[in-house]
């Protein structure tokens, strides 16, 4: 680790970088975080205190002052990945990387929320849901035309200029087709293996014998029509101004891919009766991309009204999980169902009719015009049925595959009902308030200082009479939504004196419809362990918590053991690799060869490390596959043995999204596939309701995504070794710990 920490130390100095020109950049394009500010915009004097793990407590004296100070202090800490979200979102990436972007910007446009903007909408969020947007948007505006030509080094290096934001910009929609593209995956399994088979291999959690839908016909699904319900990436470094092309060579192209192979949030709260402290504990933490910056960033709010810390994801308005004055949350993701493909029957005579309740109707035609650098701007023609946009159109059958999504309904922005859950005074509250979160699907979890605990699934969920979601079905009005159920499953103050969830099957025993089909690819080693770990006869220290979030230890592992015992090999090699994993303790910590050599025996079962793959138990086959886990493990980290562990295989890199000379150091990670430790936790909280400030974060590599800023990645090597940093909380605790002092005062 002491290596890690000086390699991370010369980064963050930049003094490896190829010229000083980049560090001055860098440095030269921070914005003041000591002193104070005129800002246009605010009403009154705001003051925003930095602690020293780079955190921003925002104290202001109105609500409109502080989400004004929440988005200028987003800005100046993530400016860059603000606008990057932002292009993504309405499909403006063409404009600024290309002509290999406009797949991506077809869709976002294609899944765009287009109204309406009225108190639906807005309202949703928050009572004052557009007036907290606006002031935000204000905030960030306010630190665009402060800065002027000195923005981020990022735009300085590409030439990218920031627009004005508006309320509207803050509630861009997720640009996915996930549960639509499940559903053309297993229609396609059914044309090609049969209904039987197809389900078979899906196994879905509740069991489900899938009723193909009257009036559809699988076969109809080609490939091509799956293939158009993937989400094209939008992973790639922008170009920078020829002036820079020789500091920052090879800075245009892919970015590492960031996604989360071994994906596997865990949330719980006890109640005080389990809890050495007498009150309630709230632990979460929601593994997703690992990114440089990271994908959250951290805030306290205090105004009157507001009290509230925690973290959001961009566009950072608000809090979307954290604690306030009166109780903790957390989240995980639940998997509802919220999508369902249509196939509409098209007018021979005029495709764009399509047919419902037996009568022709337009669809609804909508043209733009893509940007594109460096050519002409592309133009883009959008269908959309009465059920939404169309995916796909089969011209030989005269059918469309039009996909309704609940994340094109009123107040299904992201994340941004947080604003509610934060202004929550108790767990009863609570579940209310949680069910104006609509998106994404999360299990809601709360601890209160009265004792209380509860749980909510939270979702915009679409009611289905009489068909299960699981397959296309018809457009012509056979098949409808008969609005959104509120009957979803929560929880309060149960007997057992806890609750965990771990993105397993939540629903009841007997809960009918389910909302939800868990896969094959779902594992619930996780939700197993955690259990284990919570017992009910004892009472749980934080430090508890602490160990129960960094638990590696494996399940299935421990599972696979017997096929390593009670035999030997021949083979010197594979001998010694068969008797390491047979005793080994099933932990996949970062020093285990064990660990490293079994990860790579389960990569060669046909299929590799998913859950679908032949577990094949003869000792043959096992050794066979020894052998082969041998040779990998030579190839990818040498001849010697000694140098083999499952840190070198379970590494994390940090890119940065325009110049690899401000990338971050890999590190080496515990945990993996089915562990409660599995991947990509960027952001951890534990919190003590007893006593806010002995609460604990982290959130990787830091706050700031200035690679001038010494907040850059100081909390990287920390992560890597499973370490904490305190959530302070109270006026005392936070100037025990401030570092920075900044206070923005209204302009004249």
């Amino acid at each position: 680790m002491r290596k890690l920490l000086a390699t991370l130390a010369t980064a963050l100095a930049l003094g490896a970088l190829q010229a000083p020109s980049l560090e001055r950049l860098a440095h030269a394009s921070l914005s003041p975080i000591d002193g104070t500010l005129k800002v246009r915009g605010l009403a009154a004097e705001v003051r925003v205190v930095r602690d020293e793990w780079g955190v921003p407590h925002i104290y202001a004296q109105s609500t409109d002052d502080l989400f004004f100070a929440q988005g200028y202090v987003a800005a100046q800490d993530r400016l860059w990945q603000m606008e990057m979200w932002r292009r993504t979102a309405e499909g403006r990436l063409a404009e600024v990387l290309g002509p290999s972007a406009l797949p991506r910007d077809r869709m976002a446009r294609l899944l765009k929320y287009r109204g309406p903007l009225t108190d639906a909408e807005w309202a949703s969020y928050h009572p004052e849901g557009r007036r907290i947007m606006a002031a935000f948007a204000n905030g960030v505006n306010a630190y665009i035309a402060e800065r002027g030509e000195n923005l981020p080094v990022e735009f300085v290096l590409t030439g990218i200029r920031p627009t004005p934001w508006t309320a509207e910009t803050l509630i861009r929609r997720a640009t996915t087709l996930a549960d639509a593209a499940a559903e053309l995956q297993l229609a396609r399994g059914v044309a090609q293996f049969g209904r039987e088979e197809a389900n078979r291999r899906r196994n879905p959690d509740p069991w489900d014998p899938l009723e193909i839908p009257t009036g559809f016909d699988p076969s109809t699904v080609a490939d091509e029509v799956v293939a158009a319900a993937r989400v094209p990436p939008a992973g790639a470094r922008p170009p920078v101004l020829p002036q820079y092309e020789t500091l920052v060579r090879g800075s245009a192209g892919e970015l590492p891919d960031t996604s989360v192979k071994q994906p596997g949030s865990n949330n719980w709260v006890i109640s005080g009766a389990l809890s050495t402290t007498g009150k309630p504990v709230v632990a979460n933490d929601p593994h997703r991309e690992v990114t440089l910056p990271s994908l959250r960033c951290i805030f306290h709010l205090n105004a009157p009204g507001w009290n509230v810390i925690g973290a959001s994801e961009p566009p950072f308005v608000g809090i979307a999980l954290g604690h306030n004055e009166r109780l903790g949350w957390g989240l995980t993701i639940v998997g509802t169902d919220q999508q369902d493909v249509f196939v509409e029957e098209l007018n021979p005579a005029n495709v764009d009719e399509a047919k419902w309740n037996g009568k022709w109707e337009p669809l609804r035609v909508v043209r733009e015009e893509i940007p594109v650098k460096g050519q002409a701007p592309a133009v883009f023609e959008m269908k959309f049925s009465r059920h939404g946009p169309i995916v796909y159109i089969d011209k030989a059958r005269n059918r469309a595959f039009a996909v309704r999504s609940a994340l094109l309904e009123p107040g299904a922005a992201p994340y941004l009902a947080g604003l509610r859950l934060s202004q929550a005074k108790n767990c009863r509250e609570f579940l209310d308030a949680a069910m104006y979160w609509k998106a994404p699907t999360e299990n809601l979890i709360c601890g209160d200082v009265d004792g209380n605990i509860s749980w909510q699934a939270s979702a915009l969920t679409p009611s289905r009479k009489g068909w299960a979601g699981r397959l296309p079905v018809p457009g012509t009005g056979e098949f409808e939504w008969q609005g959104f159920r509120r009957d979803l499953p929560r929880e309060f103050n149960p007997l057992r004196g806890f609750i965990a969830t771990a993105n397993h099957n939540i629903q009841p025993k007997g809960y009918a419809p389910p909302i939800m089909f868990k896969t094959a690819n779902t594992r619930f080693e996780r939700i197993t362990r955690l259990l284990q770990m919570i017992d009910p006869s004892k009472k749980h220290s934080m430090e508890d918590h602490r160990r129960m979030q960094h638990d590696a230890y494996s399940l299935r592992a421990a599972a696979d053991q017997t096929r390593f015992r009670g035999w030997t090999s021949a083979d010197a090699a594979v001998e010694r690799a068969r008797g390491e994993i047979a005793a080994w303790d099933c932990v996949y910590a970062r020093d285990s060869r064990a660990a490293a050599l079994y990860e790579a025996w389960r990569a060669t079962e046909p299929g590799g490390r998913g859950q679908t793959a032949n577990p094949d138990p003869s000792r043959e086959r096992v050794e066979a596959r020894l052998q082969a886990a041998i040779k990998s493990l030579t190839a990818s980290q040498g001849t010697d043995w000694s140098q083999w562990r499952w840190g070198r295989t379970h590494t994390r890199a940090f890119a940065h999204p325009v110049v690899p000379a401000f990338d971050l150091p890999r590190v080496e990670r515990a945990g993996g596939a089915g562990t409660v430790a599995a991947d990509g936790a960027t952001y951890r909280e534990i919190m003590d309701v007893a006593d806010w400030d002995r609460s604990v974060t982290s959130n990787v590599p830091g706050q700031s995504g200035q690679p001038g800023s010494p907040y850059f990645g100081n909390l990287l090597a920390d992560w890597a070794d499973n370490k904490y940093f305190p959530m302070v909380y109270s006026q005392k605790a936070v100037e025990a710990h401030a570092a920075h002092r900044l206070t923005l005062v209204p302009a004249k």
